[in-house]
């Protein structure tokens, strides 16, 4: 707890009014990388808290689109259309893809991680799964040219999922932001153009 409380990305992000210290790892991620530009349309997989979604819709502004989604209840942000549900039951996917209309979606996020067992085979195995079914919605909503960029963890699934990642991108790149940890097994995969 007192990590947290020192951490300085958690002072920053509370000072600059972002919802987490997770805002700065996509900023970074995107000021790199270029993934959010202005009048991009964006799906946020797992957005709660928000800090994602917050950044997004910063970066895409009006003329853009965010759809965040979550098992979770999230506080409404300013210009993020946000569903309450799994993204994997129909129901949920229908109030999205009625939100998009005719727009394609340029971006999948995914910061989602899974309530911690303390357990790291466990523990790895569920945030695999959890990439794996961004990988899946992306496969079914992401247009030819957009891009992927999900949260995993290095450990004994993650070298099968960058192989089924570089099998469905025609790039795949790894980043590590300096906001993430240091001993942190967190990284970012950053898939772009559907094979």
């Amino acid at each position: 707890m007192r990590e947290h409380v020192n951490d300085p990305y958690v002072q920053l992000a509370r000072k600059e009014g972002w919802r987490s210290r997770a805002a700065f790892k996509l900023m970074e991620i995107d000021d790199r990388d270029k993934l959010l530009r202005r009048g991009e349309v964006v799906v946020d997989l797992g957005a709660a808290p928000g800090g994602w979604s917050q950044v997004a819709f910063k970066r895409v502004g009006d003329a853009g689109l965010v759809l965040a989604l979550d098992l979770l209840e999230m506080e409404p942000i300013h210009g993020v259309h946000f569903i309450q549900g799994d993204f994997r039951d129909d129901a949920v996917l229908h109030r999205l893809e009625e939100m998009l209309g005719k727009r394609e979606v340029g971006l999948v996020m995914s910061d989602m991680a899974p309530n911690m067992s303390g357990v790291p085979l466990v523990d790895q195995a569920r945030i695999m799964h959890l990439a794996e079914l961004g990988l899946e919605f992306c496969k079914a909503h992401l247009k030819p040219d957009g891009a992927f960029l999900v949260k995993a963890f290095q450990g004994s699934d993650y070298e099968g999922f960058v192989r089924t990642m570089r099998e469905s991108f025609l790039t795949v790149a790894v980043r590590k932001p300096d906001a993430s940890r240091d001993r942190s097994p967190e990284l970012y995969l950053l898939g772009r153009t559907l094979r």
